[in-house]
């Protein structure tokens, strides 16, 4: 349950595929799936994100972050996903009036450096779900460490998200598990060139993300007679943990993103035409306090989503990490 915790709000992530890990600068978005990437740069920043979804839904985040000192961070993240009206009505199909469904969850966060290198942090999620008369109220937990290094320009992280449990379930009785996903990132800034090479490997908890597509045409055995079941090899297994992305930094001020999803294309391209499916791209730039990103994400031939960002720096000097030109 609570699946909607796996939504991008931050138009960054979306062009990285949906998971950025391995990103440790000034975007407070960075925070959202990794707490450990908070940092001083960071210091009263205000972030907004929107995302107009499938079929009329609406999700968005607001999030700000505060120093508590040059080593350690906070954050408080307000998320929701908006369903929309829709139309009630009784099994013989008489209308008897409208209901809405809607999803919240506020996250605070805490994020420490530990020295040069390393850094740990910690997202504590409150959640609250309503979908006509049946609501449910949960809690959740994310841990994550980084190293670091802005010398060689290289991060590694490991995250675990979604630990948690539900308080109040939709139906009695009816307790439903968290999606808990253990994730890691690698990403590298090239030396003498203007790219940062990423890779996050997603699921580590579960290796087979294979499934049988129903609506792929059977193949018949034609001495048995019977259905031949179509096996997933071992490679495509790796593969299917893996999100490669690129992101090429022209100027400090404005970068060009894309990735690929290899689990979404496998699970949601059509197989007669798969296009562009499992492909992400966005941009972002800065303007004096003001950053703006956009990120797409396309899904398979019936449509993709686009993500908007807008961050805003508050604090009275604009920050950057030593080493990085973003």
């Amino acid at each position: 349950t609570y699946d909607f915790l796996n939504l991008t709000p931050a138009a960054r992530i979306a062009a990285f595929g949906g998971v950025a890990l391995a990103v440790k600068d000034h975007d407070l978005n960075m925070a959202y799936q990794n707490p450990a990437a908070l940092n001083y740069q960071m210091h009263k920043q205000f972030t907004f994100n929107y995302n107009p979804y499938f079929a009329d839904i609406k999700s968005g985040q607001m999030a700000y972050a505060h120093a508590i000192d040059s080593n350690n961070m906070v954050s408080a993240a307000l998320q929701f996903v908006g369903y929309g009206d829709f139309t009630a009505t009784d099994n013989t199909g008489n209308i008897t009036g409208s209901f809405n469904a809607n999803d919240y969850v506020l996250n605070l966060s805490y994020g420490r450096s530990i020295d040069s290198l390393f850094s740990v942090g910690a997202t504590f999620k409150t959640i609250y779900s309503n979908y006509e008369s049946y609501t449910s109220v949960g809690v959740a937990v994310d841990l994550a460490a980084t190293y670091f290094n802005s010398n060689k320009q290289l991060c590694m992280t490991l995250v675990a998200r979604n630990a948690g449990v539900q308080l109040k379930t939709y139906v009695s009785d009816n307790n439903e598990k968290l999606p808990l996903e253990v994730m890691f990132g690698i990403s590298k800034r090239l030396d003498k060139a203007p790219f940062r090479l990423g890779l996050h490997v997603t699921h580590l908890e579960k290796f087979d993300l294979s499934f049988t597509n129903p609506n792929s045409q059977t193949t018949i055995d034609p001495i048995t007679g019977e259905a031949v079941t179509e096996k997933t090899s071992f490679g495509k297994k790796i593969m299917l943990h893996m999100i490669p992305s690129i992101e090429i930094i022209l100027s400090k001020n404005f970068m060009i993103r894309g990735s690929y999803n290899f689990q979404r294309r496998n699970e949601l391209a059509f197989e007669s035409r798969k296009a562009m499916a499992g492909l992400s791209f966005g941009f972002g730039f800065g303007i004096k306090r003001f950053t703006l990103n956009y990120g797409r994400s396309v899904y398979n031939l019936a449509g993709a989503t686009n993500h908007f960002s807008v961050g805003i720096d508050l604090s009275k000097s604009i920050k950057k990490i030593p080493g990085n030109t973003q």
